[in-house]
């Protein structure tokens, strides 16, 4: 028995046998968004099959579903088995390594509870909140925080206590432009949860779709449609999944414009006389319902109706932008309403039109939400708008005493394929915003809009994940959190945890690949994509007449995707060179440049069968021509040669054309390389 004890001695002392996790620095955390407080501890909580957990006080049955799919997601992570995934029962006499608590049931609804204070010791993890949505925004915080070593999985021992920093963080998808299925919008509810996101508004009509059942207007979904659209059954299906996550489901039905869908079975509101059709192209139409019809206003008050029956949120959104009025002018009978009512010009018959459609809403126990083209006087004081055209806007709405959602375009714009960091640095609240401190308590948060032009099932996670996870950042964590080296550090962590609901925007490429290259090896293509990304829809030549609904999404740059990694890690590769001329690094370069330079010769025999790629063997080509560029710059930098100034001019013009979009791509390493270029006339 001594002889056994020296021998354990001897072997702990070696760290045979170390137990206790590393501690890391606080820098070094894989959490996303980060936590308003965080204390780091020395020790960590050891993971084994026996992990188990236990519901104190009230256990909402949310909560309990959430633990059960919490022990699922670990089990998958750690090849362990947790007690069949069930939470041990109330009073149990069995120590359990999570004990979990909440005092009530959430709300889903603005400005609800949903703080958590979460502890971690050696003994046991404590998980605590007022409400059951603040314990399943712990939980995310909890699974990010597993970690492994020599001796296997562990949590970090920690000491959090968190709150978000806006009550409204949502994301739009648009499902309207192209139809977007049940399996998709769910998997990306997972994606909202992981990062403490609350609210999915679900952009169901346009003029390009009417995607909701409707039973009392039946021609809505039966001819405006395509028969793509969701059931009511569906509808509830999501409804109930987004409420188990702790995410609040807004829908809208944009009005009076963007309505060329609705009129399809009902032109007989319409301003102008029909015949309808789905519109198939993308912009801005003239369509819109009548605003000075009694009928029009019959119809909504049962259209609004029903669907105030079937979602359950507080809100209803009503679109209302974008109305460019044509119609209006072309109707005399319109023409005649507005002269006998004194109302000046479209936008005052629009307000007129607001407002009408408020009263119903509100009768129906619903308050109105619509981006800032309905802020007109009159308005419910209960009205939500949604400010996108810039501070304007955000600030009149706040200073009319309205609640404010902030969607600025671009800066939260996700499908206009900005990086990540861009979107990360714009703050919903910006500091010299000329609002007092109770003005400012009017804005809500913000959303990410996922507007649909230009996706597809197979494409959309990619434009939305993991970039929306830095505005998911942005609106939980302190303001004063802004460091985009770590922020894209943790958004590789955080984006693998993401695919593991099934989200498809990591592997999804490389099927897409298959399918341009016909089943042949996509190493070659792969190579080009990796350092492309998309131009956004209104930089693509006469988009308006070459994109329709009906064009596939099956092209290169439906592949690529914004932000390119590879792309973004040589340009950071080239301005550390530049800072310290490592050679080390040097030889990085070298031998990723080396990679493209040759790469073309590998790829233009799959471009020759297959005609889709066409479009990009120039860009190809320009790979190549541009790696060499590098390659000389760089010889000519470590051997200090004499610069040759046709050779400098030459390629400076080589680097401009290589700027220019080919295929609706464009490369993303040319400004790294134009770096090269300036550091040799030094």
């Amino acid at each position: 028995m001594i002889k056994l004890l020296l021998i354990l001695v001897l072997m702990l002392s070696n760290g045979v046998l170390k137990s206790e996790p590393v501690q890391p620095q606080p820098d070094q955390m894989n959490l996303l968004p980060i936590p308003a407080r965080i204390q780091i501890r020395t020790d960590g909580f050891r993971l084994t099959d026996s992990f188990s957990v236990r519901l104190q006080g009230p256990r909402p049955e949310r909560m309990a579903r959430a633990v059960n799919r919490m022990l699922v997601r670990l089990s998958n992570r750690t090849g362990l088995t947790f007690n069949a995934f069930r939470a041990s029962p109330p009073g149990s006499s069995h120590k359990a390594a999570l004990l979990m608590a909440c005092k009530r049931p959430g709300k889903l609804e603005i400005h609800e509870d949903e703080s958590y204070i979460l502890k971690i010791c050696s003994r046991q993890i404590e998980l605590s909140a007022e409400t059951d949505i603040g314990v399943l925004r712990g939980i995310e915080t909890l699974l990010q925080l597993l970690s492994v070593d020599n001796n296997g999985y562990y949590f970090q021992g920690i000491e959090i206590q968190d709150l978000p920093r806006f009550t409204w963080r949502g994301l739009l998808i648009d499902c309207c432009r192209h139809f977007i299925p049940v399996e998709v919008i769910k998997r990306n509810l997972d994606g909202m949860c992981t990062v403490k996101m609350n609210v999915f508004h679900w952009h169901l009509t346009e003029d390009q779709g009417f995607r909701i059942e409707c039973k009392t207007f039946p021609r809505l979904h039966e001819l405006g449609s395509d028969g793509l659209f969701y059931t009511q059954k569906q509808v509830r299906e999501v409804i109930e999944y987004a409420s188990e996550r702790g995410i609040r489901v807004v829908p809208e039905f944009d009005i009076p414009g963007h309505s060329t869908s609705w009129l399809v079975g009902y032109p007989e509101l319409a301003s102008v006389p029909g015949p309808y059709e789905i519109e198939r192209k993308f912009g801005i139409f003239d369509p819109c319902f009548n605003p000075v019809l009694e009928e029009t206003y019959r119809f909504f008050y049962r259209f609004f109706g029903e669907m105030a029956e079937l979602f359950p949120d507080a809100y209803i959104h009503i679109g209302g932008d974008e109305v460019n009025g044509k119609h209006w002018d072309a109707n005399t009978g319109i023409r005649a309403f507005k002269k006998k009512n004194r109302i000046p010009d479209n936008h005052s018959l629009q307000a007129y039109f607001n407002r009408r459609i408020a009263a119903i809403i509100t009768g129906h126990g619903k308050r109105m939400a619509g981006w800032e083209q309905i802020l007109q006087p009159g308005l419910p004081g209960t009205t939500v708008i949604q400010s996108y055209l810039g501070e304007k806007s955000l600030v009149e709405s706040a200073r009319s005493g309205y609640q404010v959602v902030n969607s600025k375009a671009n800066e939260l714009y996700i499908d206009l394929l900005f990086p990540a960091d861009f979107h990360y640095l714009y703050d919903p609240l910006p500091v010299d915003i000329p609002l007092n401190s109770k003005e400012k308590k009017l804005i809500l948060g913000s959303e990410a809009t996922m507007w649909g032009e230009l996706v597809s099932h197979e494409n959309i996670d990619s434009r939305i994940w993991p970039r929306t996870a830095a505005i998911a950042e942005r609106l939980w964590s302190p303001a004063e959190i802004r460091d985009i080296p770590d922020l894209y550090r943790r958004l590789e962590l955080i984006s693998i945890q993401l695919e593991a609901h099934g989200l498809t925007h990591l592997k999804n490429q490389d099927m897409m690949l298959r399918r341009l290259v016909r089943g042949r090896d996509t190493a070659p293509l792969k190579c080009l994509v990796d350092v492309v990304e998309p131009i956004i829809l209104y930089d693509r030549p006469q988009w308006q007449e070459c994109y329709t609904q009906k064009l596939p999404q099956t092209r290169l740059v439906d592949a690529a995707v914004p932000d390119a990694r590879v792309a973004r890690e040589f340009r950071n590769k080239i301005d550390s060179f530049l800072q310290d001329r490592d050679p080390a690094t040097q030889g990085d370069l070298q031998k990723i440049l080396l990679l493209w330079k040759h790469n073309h010769l590998k790829l233009k025999p799959v471009i020759d069968r297959s005609p889709i790629l066409a479009e990009i063997e120039t860009l190809s080509a320009i790979l190549s021509r541009t790696a060499e560029i590098g390659l000389k710059a760089l010889e000519i930098l470590a051997a200090d040669q004499r610069i040759d100034p046709a050779w400098i001019k030459d390629s400076i013009q080589q680097l401009e054309q290589a700027k220019l979009p080919r295929g609706d791509c464009r490369l993303r390493i040319v400004e790294a390389l134009e770096k090269l270029l300036i550091a040799l006339n030094k």
